[in-house]
């Protein structure tokens, strides 16, 4: 004779069946909100390069000026824990564009000499994958895109892993997408003139500086917004994919004065930082940036370059919700906004991403849905904690949209959480990265208070985010939190993909000389 169920067994049951009334609404609030007969809706997927949390919305740092943010939430579901799938440019946005995590394609780090898609021929695992503007087009829809939507730099260009294959229109030259965009200041001197030892990187990319000769709206990011805004105010027969890449913040801190003088140096904040941080803490071997910083004196100011930077782009994001708000497409487009990985300015000691801490894996995501859906019960104006990897886009994109999502996909649809913003995910966030010298990738695990790491050579750490927001406290010998250390471990995968490195037989490869990729390697 059967046992009868155990009270944890029926507990079971209950939470699987909840949550599958909550999959069977999501779903069915997507199907009520398309009218028989009607467009698809369109979608407006802006990517921002290099912005952390440091966002009025989000962590609110001391001074920052972001009303576009702010407004850009208030029409949204902000997702405020949300992570990268990997802390560099490369890996993020191939990530993100495929659907396929790091941890299964083995492409963790930044890999230059590129002209054309060769992250293809970088991993076997991305030969065949179906690009998300691509997908798009495969069920109906005119893709465009423009600025930085697959890695690139200002100062390399024709240095780019976008696919041409995968738009129907792509702004300028989509393997040279930004280059032409961006003058430089003069500067009088050689970059290590007036200060102590060798500043990082080369010809002053690692700074903050005014750019004077050359009018606002004739440069940069504003380029791309206008574009995005003739774009928007077309009519097409068909529903639109528009990608828009801005590439500010993004290193060289340099721009229009007027973002500059939002943040006088004498009222600058910077972020909390603690003596001896780094004794629990793996070595992520950049603090060789942070002495140059304290030795000349120069936190305060490429502080100000980056919230400046911020500011500058968070203008353009504006513009661009003021071009949409004004066009025909205003009622049935759904904006996502997120950012490639997060940022250090200081914090342990570290400066720009390739670490695995809450300020390095946490970006800035929102979803704003149209009306109809909204009409349907979708909360928009809203906020949820729960754990979001950015390959949950491409999925969650594929549902809203209604066409199926591809099998190369690693992620879940955050669907269920647009309609419920307190909709429990079993699922923690997943960040991968590889360090140099170590023997196997390293992961990062977010709950929605717990984050656990480890890396390639072992070494954990523990983090309790409620308490310790700003990770000062490695907590992984502390008994009272051997429990969730065990149930976070447990997410790691069981089997990751080998580091992949530069294929230089892809046809998409075309190399750079050693000494120049050791200089400006981003």
């Amino acid at each position: 004779m059967p046992k009868p169920p155990t009270n944890a067994t029926r507990l079971r049951i209950w939470h699987l069946a909840i949550a599958f009334l909550i999959v069977v609404k999501a779903f069915a609030m997507v199907l009520s909100a398309r009218p028989c007969n009607a467009q698809q809706p369109n979608v407006l997927f802006i990517a921002v390069d290099d912005l952390n949390d440091y966002i009025s919305p989000l962590s609110n740092h001391p001074g920052i000026k972001t009303p576009g943010f702010e407004r850009l939430a208030r029409r949204s579901t902000v997702f405020t824990n949300a992570h990268c799938a990997a802390p560099a440019c490369h890996p993020s946005r191939v990530a993100v564009m495929t659907g396929v995590h790091p941890s299964k394609s083995g492409i963790y780090r930044n890999l230059f000499g590129a002209h054309g898609p060769r992250w293809r021929d970088e991993s076997p695992e991305l030969k065949d994958a179906i690009v998300l503007s691509q997908h798009f087009r495969n069920h109906g829809y005119h893709a465009m895109g423009g600025g930085k939507i697959f890695h690139t730099l200002q100062w390399t260009p024709g240095d780019s892993q976008n696919d041409p294959d995968a738009w129907d229109d792509y702004r300028g030259d989509p393997l040279d997408p930004i280059s032409k965009d961006w003058p430089r200041p003069k500067f009088p001197q050689h970059q290590n003139d007036g200060f102590q030892g060798k500043r990082p990187l080369n010809n002053h990319l690692f700074g903050a500086a005014v750019i004077d000769n050359t009018p606002e709206q004739e440069f940069g990011d504003h380029l791309v917004a206008d574009w995005a805004i003739e774009q928007l105010n077309q009519k097409f027969d068909k529903p639109i994919f528009l990608a828009v890449g801005l590439f500010r913040p993004h290193i060289p801190w340099e721009g229009p004065k007027r973002w500059f003088d939002l943040y006088p140096l004498e009222s600058i904040q910077l972020p909390d930082c603690q003596p001896g941080d780094l004794e629990d803490s793996h070595d992520h071997g950049r603090r060789h940036w942070h002495k140059w910083v304290r030795d000349n004196n120069q936190w305060p100011k490429l502080m100000q370059g980056y919230l400046a930077s911020i500011s500058y782009v968070d203008h353009q994001v504006s513009r661009i919700l003021d071009g949409l708000d004004a066009s025909p497409n205003a009622d049935n487009t759904i904006v996502v906004l997120w950012s490639d990985h997060g940022f250090h300015i200081g914090e342990k000691e570290n400066w720009e991403k390739f670490a695995l801490w809450n300020q390095t894996t946490r970006v800035p995501l929102f979803v704003s849905l149209p009306q109809r859906f909204t009409k349907n019960g979708f909360a928009n104006q809203s906020r949820t904690n729960q754990p979001v990897t950015l390959t949950d886009l491409y999925p969650t994109l594929c549902d809203l949209a209604e066409i199926p999502t591809p099998p190369q996909c690693s992620g879940v649809s955050l669907v269920n959480q647009l309609a419920d913003p307190n909709a429990v995910r079993a699922q923690p966030a997943l960040t991968s990265f590889y360090f140099p010298r170590e023997s196997a990738a390293s992961h990062a695990i977010s709950g929605t208070r717990f984050r656990y790491i480890r890396y390639g050579n072992d070494f954990e750490e523990l983090y309790d985010l409620q308490n310790d927001p700003n990770e000062f406290r490695n907590e992984i010998d502390n008994p009272n939190f051997a429990s969730i250390k065990n149930k976070l471990r447990n997410s790691i995968p069981k089997q990751s993909s080998i580091n992949r490195s530069v294929p230089t037989d892809s046809e998409f490869h075309r190399g750079r000389s050693r000494k120049n990729s050791n200089k400006s390697r981003k």
